[in-house]
Formats: structure tokens, C-alpha cells, sequence
């Protein structure tokens, strides 16, 4: 091989790896089915996000709208569930407990409200307690502004850390070169609370003048994906990009990742958004997809139920509609596979206390993956 040439792909490699994208974007096909895909909970019109209680029962939400408590396998809907501004991705959206929910009882809601002045909705977080079969206790912690009567990029995934933080995520409500690299407006962002709404006063933004205070990290365009990363308990995201250009994001404080300043991805007609991928003072992305495959819900599998995927990430394909399996060594994603192909658009999945991967997927309802 001449030397030029030599140079040359040892450049790309290196490129590659430095902005931790592999050499090969290619996704392959499942080497074997460790599992099989069991129905739990059928028809859900598009099941959002999932929260496992300590008896064993799932909360889920329906994007609609409606709160379903799943036991005993029977369906129960939850009464007195906030009234969500159900427009375009807005609705009834995800669903956590609190890390000590033995002990208080709270569950935390993100979806869209139009409660506000301006016509329209944005994202809010809410907490309430179940008793019985419904929801008592209401409160709003947070509530995005302005509405805006766009039905596009509300986010919204919740993860509570190791310290008991609240970390939201909201997309920039469609408004690309407004809200994503404004201190002063919602939208585009990753916020941190307190468990009881009020602001940490370590936040990154706290001294400055106006800004909102909740923000942990901006230039975000519509993050799907939160979750905590088992070993060094970073805060892991993933959001949409436009066509191409879909992120894995670590989180930091006080972090600017770039939207819409540099992207990887195009605009839908094809054309450039930015001309640049890289500038000094914002973050790189872990991972991104060219193409897009429209990244929703996300975990770490660290169960010693799934021994060969001990350690991978899982993120599903909204796009594509299968599940993805992401190998990780130093940072770095070095295989894709495709996991539960052509199932439907998956929506979330999480593994639950009890060891067992859950995929919530449109239009069918709640999958358990049980190993062979």
C-alpha cells in the first residue's frame, strides 16, 4: 500500500474515533435470539413510559392521556391524571418513581399542559401519590413557557441520580435558533431539581441574571433518552436529530451541545443547517447516527439475566421500529445489532428491579424479554 494512502485511512480512522462515531455506522442482524418476546400488556395506543413499583406493578403511560396501572394482569386506568395538551409528540409522556418511594410515595409525570397565558402547551413535571385508583397530591414543580401551539419536540424523559436529583430533559419546541442556545428561555435544554421542585444552589446557571436557574445543560433539540450509567453514574442521553445527526450525549454541568451551531444531521429537504460539526466550548457527542433512526427510551442492561449484554446500551428505533443493542468499550460504540426487527415503533425500555428487560412498543403495548 503507498504510503499516501496509508495516511489517508489512518486519518479517518482517527477522525472517527475522536469524535466517537465508529468506523462502520452499519447495524447488524441478531447472531442469535437469546430470548423470546412475551405480550404482558396488549393494546396501548402508544405506551410512553413505564414505571416498575416495589409489588411488582407497572405504571404506564399512554401518550393520550391515560395512567394505567397494570397488576394481577389486568389493566386498571388511574383516575385524576393531569390534563395534557395532546397535540403533534405532546401528551402524557414519562413516568418515574421517587428513589425512595417506599418511604414518601411521590411519582413523577412529564407531559404537555396548556396552563399559561399564550395559547397552545409546553412541557411541565408534575409529582402526585396513588391511592387506590387515583392520583392525589398533585403538584406542579416546573412548567416550561411560553406555550407555543407547535406540536413538535417536547422531550421528555426523567432519571433521578445517585444523590436523589431530578434530571428532565424538554426539546426545543421546533424552535431551532431561539430556545436550544438561550439561558433566558425554556426549551432545547436538561434541567435539575430537587425532589421537591426547588432549584439546586450549585446549579450551573444560578448567578446568572435572568437565566433559568433549573437548566443543567443546554443546545439540546429534542432529547428522548435519559438514563444513568452503572458504573460512573453519569447522566447518559440521547435526542433526535433532524436527518441524521441523532446523539449519545454524556451529561455536564452547565454543558452546550451544540444545537443548531454544529450538527451532524441536514435539514429534511436535504440541505446544510450548519456548516460546521466542531467548535471550541461545545460538546461532542458519544455517538451519532447518520442515518437517523429516531432514538426513543434508552437503558443499560446490567442484569445477569442477559450475561452476553451485560454492560450494552439499549435504545429503540421510533424510525426503523426495532430495538437497538450498542457495545460500548472506552466510550466508544463498536457494534450495533438489531434487536425485536420490524415489532413496531418502540417507545421505551427499561430494565426493571426485577433483572427483566421491558420494550414498550406503539400500537401493542408492554413486551417482557425472557431469556431462553
Amino acid at each position: 500500500m503507498k504510503k499516501s494512502v496509508f495516511y489517508f485511512w489512518l486519518f479517518v480512522v482517527m477522525h472517527n474515533l475522536s469524535i466517537g462515531q465508529p468506523i462502520t455506522n452499519k447495524v447488524s442482524e441478531p447472531k442469535s435470539k437469546l430470548f423470546t418476546a412475551m405480550l404482558l400488556v396488549d393494546e396501548i395506543d402508544i405506551p410512553w413510559g413505564v414505571a416498575f413499583m416495589p409489588n411488582g406493578n407497572l405504571l404506564i403511560t399512554d401518550k393520550k392521556g391515560e395512567l394505567i396501572l397494570f397488576r394481577d394482569n389486568k389493566k386498571q386506568k388511574i383516575a385524576n391524571v393531569p390534563t395534557v395538551y395532546n397535540r403533534g409528540q405532546g401528551g402524557l409522556l414519562d413516568v418515574a418513581l421517587h428513589p425512595n418511594y417506599k418511604e414518601n410515595g411521590w411519582i413523577y409525570f412529564s407531559y404537555s399542559s396548556s396552563k399559561g397565558e399564550e395559547k397552545g402547551g409546553h412541557t411541565a413535571i408534575l409529582r402526585a401519590k396513588l391511592k387506590d385508583t387515583s392520583l392525589i397530591e398533585k403538584e406542579v414543580l416546573y412548567k416550561a413557557t411560553p406555550n407555543t401551539t407547535k406540536g413538535q419536540h417536547f422531550g421528555s424523559r426523567i432519571v433521578f441520580d445517585k444523590e436523589g436529583y431530578l434530571y428532565f430533559s424538554i426539546g426545543e419546541r421546533g424552535e431551532r435558533d431561539i430556545n436550544p442556545q438561550d439561558l433566558y428561555r425554556d426549551g432545547g435544554k436538561i434541567y435539575r431539581l430537587h425532589d421537591d421542585g426547588t432549584i439546586p444552589k450549585d446549579n450551573p446557571f444560578v448567578d446568572e441574571k435572568n437565566a433559568k436557574t433549573a437548566i443543567y445543560s443546554y443546545g439540546h433539540r429534542n432529547p428522548q433518552g435519559l438514563t444513568i450509567h452503572p458504573n460512573t453514574k453519569e447522566i447518559w442521553s440521547h435526542e433526535h436529530g433532524p436527518k441524521g445527526g441523532d446523539e449519545i450525549n454524556i451529561i455536564k454541568k452547565g454543558g452546550n451541545y451544540g444545537w443548531p451551531i454544529i450538527t451532524y444531521g441536514l435539514n429534511y429537504s436535504g440541505t446544510k443547517i450548519s456548516n460546521k460539526t466542531k467548535m471550541k466550548g461545545m460538546e461532542q457527542p458519544l455517538y451519532y447516527w447518520t442515518p437517523s433512526i429516531a432514538p426513543s427510551g434508552m437503558t443499560f442492561v446490567t442484569s445477569d439475566k442477559y450475561p452476553e449484554w451485560k454492560g450494552n446500551l439499549l435504545v429503540g428505533s421510533l424510525k426503523y421500529q426495532y430495538l437497538e443493542r450498542l457495545v460500548l468499550k472506552n466510550n466508544n460504540v463498536i457494534y450495533r445489532e438489531k434487536i425485536l426487527s420490524n415489532l413496531g415503533r418502540v417507545r421505551a425500555v427499561k430494565q426493571a428491579p426485577d433483572g427483566y428487560i421491558y420494550v414498550a412498543v406503539e400500537g401493542k403495548g408492554i413486551y417482557k424479554l425472557n431469556p431462553k
